[in-house]
Formats: structure tokens, sequence, C-alpha cells
């Protein structure tokens, strides 16, 4: 008996001459398929690839260096070196794209499933240019004269690094030529995406350019389901936007819903960016959500600043039509009333919260700089502004509600009413630009307004009420041009109330009592009546009657305002109607400017009066005051037409053309 049981099969070594001649013939096949492998020159694969893409693109597609594989059996890496797309035929570039060198990992098993999988694809230096011509061809549009084919599957990757990449966009008819440095950022610690940072410059629709950022990963658009996040912020200039959010369809920005801030020395500077028509501003500084549906831009929910004014509301922009509409419904509550004078051809002022250069000074009152004719005609627009307080430092406004409508170059703010001075002032203007010179009409209507308030400084003792309005149509560019071919009619009437007798007296040249004044207490003097009415023709404004009648003056003036050059030529006929030991009440000439008038006593009896006065004082100077004594007696001026006709010397003129003008000022005295 053998003491040493027999060793089974399953525990005797392997050898060689053991093993079958079948597992002989499957290790020699592995073994050759394992040299071919690390032996094959995967270039053989190049040629057959090339034409596989240029079929699917229509686009030229070759690599220009090495394809090889660095093998593992379950996770094989492709490697290629200078791999070039074509571009469209009508692109000045003749690549779209190229990447100098490019990893791509693999699952080999899943080519069997026929669901490939790609763990990794890794570009260094990358150059992705895009550009869309004239006509509205895209280059990343590929084989656009044939149907559109079924959607391809593609290959499933789950991560993209891109290092010293470069990404161009030039789009001709809008002048834009865009270049952006790209690379991959941090991958998040959840294993998400990697993201691309962006950072570069160039020229957008003509202006200078700068872009940094960052965006999802181009992977994040094979999942129609998730957004396409971005973050991004652009310089034009001092302009500068910020969008951060998610898009569904990135390349067609379309529907979106986007966090946006904007912020600028001036609003008109978005014209040559965004085709928006908007006059000067001062700086502003804006946030809310920009989103769009179809043709129509949306910028909801807006808050922020203008100068020194806050400004909130909606504003869309419809660009299918022929001429952009812009929509506008906009809120402030307090508006600094300086930071619209770029509306009416002006400039906005430096102050708190407004633009730090230097305005140009002007000697002029009315705004010179000429509107913009092919601004007025690039758009149409529906805008309307509420302030609930408007400040200003020259004019007692209180609120502001404008409408402005703007359709095929005619521009209408109809109506603007203005809180003033405790009344209201509502206005229509109308700005036909498709004329040129454009073609203006103005009519303002101002009533109750109080008396205390329009004095600058206030004057609390005084009381009254005034009301008036301005007709009047012209012709030109700018707001002092049109104003320089005025025709029609302004008026301004004043019933009974209370006005200081310093400011008076001081006009009057009365220096004797407004010295008194100035040292002692100011008494206030009953107002029965004044009126101002003004025939306008060729931009001359003629007085047709003025007087101003307090129970101890009477004040009567004639001549003329030239609204084209500003002049002043008016003659100030003062009528006391007490005495004062200091009068110099002779008639006071007004010439200059609106911005630089003088007031200077008129030649002829005070001239000889003064003469006089210096010749006895060189005598003795209590003499000199005795030629100065006032007697004359003023009479009171009543508030009717042939009353005030007779009170400057003339005669009535008929009782018809008397009563005519006489209810043609009392509508605005009851203003």
């Amino acid at each position: 008996m053998n003491p040493y049981p027999a060793r089974s099969r399953a525990s005797r070594p392997l050898r060689w001459s053991s093993v079958t001649r079948r597992q002989k013939a499957w290790g020699r096949l592995a073994l050759l398929i394992l040299l071919l492998v690390l032996l094959f020159d995967w270039n053989w694969f190049k040629g057959p690839l090339e034409r596989r893409v240029e079929a699917a693109t229509g686009r030229e597609f070759r690599i220009e260096g090495d394809l090889d594989v660095d093998w593992t059996w379950f996770q094989p890496t492709v490697i290629a070196d200078g791999v070039v797309l074509g571009n469209a035929d009508w692109a000045e570039e003749r690549e779209m794209l190229r990447v100098d060198h490019a990893e791509v990992d693999l699952r080999l098993w899943s080519l069997f499933r026929g669901d490939p999988h790609l763990p990794a694809v890794r570009l260094t230096t990358p150059v992705l240019r895009l550009a869309r011509n004239d006509a509205g061809q895209a280059n990343w549009n590929f084989r656009e004269d044939e149907p559109r084919a079924e959607a391809t599957q593609f290959p499933r990757i789950d991560q993209l690094w891109v290092s010293d990449g470069q990404f161009h966009l030039v789009e001709a008819k809008f002048r834009t030529d865009l270049s952006v440095a790209v690379r991959s950022g941090e991958a998040p610690a959840d294993g998400g995406l990697a993201p691309l940072l962006l950072n570069g410059d160039g020229r957008y629709r003509g202006n200078d350019f700068q872009l940094q950022g960052r965006v999802d990963s181009p992977l994040e658009l094979v999942d129609q389901a998730n957004r396409f996040r971005i973050d991004l912020v652009a310089n034009a200039g001092s302009t500068r936007a910020r969008a951060f959010g998610g898009l569904s369809a990135p390349l067609q920005l379309q529907d979106f819903n986007l966090g946006f801030e904007l912020s600028g020395d001036d609003m008109a500077q978005l014209y040559p960016l965004l085709g928006l028509a908007i006059p000067r501003t001062s700086r502003y500084d804006l946030e809310g959500r920009l989103s769009r549906t179809g043709a129509v831009w949306s910028y909801t929910d807006m808050s922020g600043t203008v100068g020194d004014s806050d400004l909130a509301g909606d504003v869309s922009v419809d660009s299918a039509p022929e001429r952009s509409f812009l929509r506008a419904d906009l809120v402030s509550r307090r508006l600094d009333f300086d930071d619209l004078a770029g509306f009416i051809g002006g400039t906005p002022q430096v102050g708190e919260g407004n633009r730090e250069a230097q305005v140009t000074p002007s000697n002029r009152f009315f705004p010179e700089r000429p509107y913009d004719l092919s601004k007025l005609r690039s758009m149409d627009a529906d805008v309307r502004l509420r302030a609930e307080r408007v400040t200003s430092p020259t004019l007692p406004l209180e609120s502001m509600d404008a409408h402005l409508k703007l359709v095929d170059g005619d521009l209408r703010l109809d109506p603007m009413v203005l809180g003033l001075a405790g009344g209201d002032l509502r206005s229509r203007v109308r700005l036909d630009s498709r004329q040129d010179p454009i073609a203006a009409e103005i009519d303002l209507r101002a009533r109750r307004l109080e008396l205390p308030k329009l004095v600058p400084k206030g004057a609390p003792e005084s009381a009254g009420r005034v009301g008036g309005r301005i007709q009047i149509s012209g012709r030109g560019n700018s707001v002092a041009s049109l104003l320089g071919t005025a025709n029609g009619d302004i008026g301004v009437a004043m019933g009974r109330g209370r006005i200081s007798n310093l400011t008076l007296e001081l006009a009057g040249l009365d220096i004797a009592e407004a010295l008194r004044f100035l040292i002692g207490k100011d008494k206030v003097v009953p107002v029965r009546c004044g009126f101002a009415d003004f025939a306008v023709a060729d931009g001359v404004m003629t007085a047709r009657e003025f007087a101003f009648d307090t129970t101890d003056t009477l004040l009567l003036a004639e001549g003329s305002i030239d609204l084209g050059d500003e002049s002043l030529d008016l003659l100030l006929k003062p009528r006391p109607k007490d005495i004062s030991p200091f009068s110099l009440r002779s008639p006071l000439r007004v010439r200059g400017t609106l911005r630089d008038p003088t007031i200077r006593p008129q030649g002829g009896p005070l001239a000889l009066r003064g003469a006089v006065a210096a010749a006895l004082y060189s005598l003795a100077p209590p003499a000199a005051l005795l030629a100065l004594v006032e007697t004359g007696p003023g009479e009171d001026a009543e508030c009717s037409f042939a009353a005030r006709r007779a009170a400057t010397g003339g005669e009535a003129k008929a009782t018809g053309e008397a009563d005519a003008r006489s209810t043609k000022r009392g509508e605005a005295k009851d203003g």
C-alpha cells in the first residue's frame, strides 16, 4: 500500500507540456495581438477617420500630426496632433478649429455596446473661430444646403480639460471682432464638470471691449435639460455690464432669465453698443433681470440710480420690426431734474452722483446741442416716467408725470405734467424729425403757481397766484435754433396778491426805501394786477401789453426779446405812487442777453437830473438831494384792456378787439 495518497489533477503544477493544444493556440494569438497593438501604426486610420468627419460636416478635416493609442486593456487613450476642421467657404480664415494636441480616454467595452464612453478629453492649445457674415450666415451651421438629419448621438464625455485655448468671434456687419483666452478651471468637489475661464478683448460694434468671467463646460450643452450657467463681466469704454444665471440655448440666446447689472458714465453711449437712442445722462448704475422671448428683450424688476436720481421699472426692446421698439414704464421716488437735461439738448451738471468731468461753459441761455436726427429716426418708443418728488436748484419743482411716444421719427411728449410751485405746468411738445430741420410745436400751460414759491430764496410774506401759456412753433435741430425761428404767443398773468416791496423798490432804483428795507424790516405791498403779453414772430418776442400794478408803483414795459441771439431790448417805466427822496424813477433800459442782462437808467430826463445833482453836490450835499425828489403821481392800472392802454398813453382800440384780448389773457390769469 502506497503511504502517499495520489495528488489530484487540480493540485498539480501547470506545465507547458501539460497545456492543451487549444490553450497554446489562444496564448499565441493573444501574444500576437499584443505585439500588433504595440507595434501597429495607427496612422492607417487617419484616412478613414478624416473621410468620415468630412462626410458628416461638409468641411475639410485632417490630422496633420500622428495618430496614436496609449494602450491599456480597458481604457486606452487616443492621441492626435494637429487636428484641423475647415471653415465655411465664405469665411476669411480657412480654419474653423485647430487643436495642437488632443488626448481622448476611451472605455473599450462601451464600443461593443454601441454607447461610446469617454472618461476624459484633454485639449492643448485649441483655437476656435466663429463668424457670421453680412447675410447672416454662421460658420457653426454645417451642411445648410441639405435637409437636417436626425439628431446624432454624441458619445458620453465625463470631463473636458482645456489649456491655453483661444476663442475668436467675428461679425463684420456689427463691426465685432473678439479674441478670448480660454482655460479650464477647477472641477467642483462633487465631481461635476470643470468650468471654462475666459479673459479677452477686442472690438464690439466698433467699440473697445473687454470680457472676463466663467461659463459652464460645453459638455453641459449635450443635455438640453441642463441650463448653461454663465457669470460674465464686459466693459466697453466706461460702460460695464455683468450677466449671471442660466441659459437653455446659449448659441441661440433664447429662453433665459439672467441677473443683469449695467453701469456707465452716460446712457447715450449705449447707442453704438445696443442700438438704443437714449439722450445724454448722468452716471448710472442699474440692476435687474434680463430675459428674451422671441425677438423681445426684457429688463424687468430694474432698479438703481441715474445721477442723483433713483429709478425703477420695466424696460423691453422688440428687435423684430424694421425699427427697434423701446417700451418703458419707469418710476422715481426722488428725481433730480438736472439729470434730464440731455432730453432737451443740455448737459447734466456736475454734482453728487453725476459725472466728474467738467462741462464746457456756454454763454448761451438755451441749449445749442443739436438733436441727432439719425437716432430719432432709428427706433420707436413708448416711455412713461413718473416721479413722486422732483428737485431742482433753480425751479420750485415738486413732481412729474411724462409720457413720450416716438413713431417713425415723430416724437410727442403728451402730456408732461410738472408739479410746480404749488400748481402745475402741463406741456404738449411735438418734434417731427422726419423734416430737416425739425418741425416743432410747443404748448405749455401754467396754472395756480404760488408766488412765494416762485421767488428763488422764498418770500413767505408774499402771496398770489400766477398763470400763463406758451403756444409757439418753429423749425430747428436744437432748442436754441427752433426758438430762433419761433412764431406764436407768450403770455403770463397774476391776480390780486401781495409782494415784497424790497424787490420792487430795488427794481425801480428807489435807493432811499431800499436801504431802509435792507437795514430794517421789509414791508409787503398789495398787488392789484400783473400781466405780460408777447407776440412771437421769427424768433422775436415783442411786448404787446405789459403792466405790473401795486398800491405803490405801476411798472410798464415795452420792447422786444430776440430768442435767436438771446438779446434784450426792453424799456421799463416805473410810475411811483409815493414820494421818496432818493428815487431814480426815470425809465430803465434793459439790454444785454438772457444770460447776462444789464439794467441802466434811460438817458434824457434821468441823465439830466443826475447831472444837476452832481453839480449841486459840488456846492452842498444836502442840496443835491433836492434834485432826486420824486413827485410823480402814478395811476392805478385796471385789469382790463382799455385801462392798460390808457396807462401807457395809447388809445383803446375797438371794443370787440379789447374784449377778445381781455378774454385771452383772462384764461392765462385764471390759471
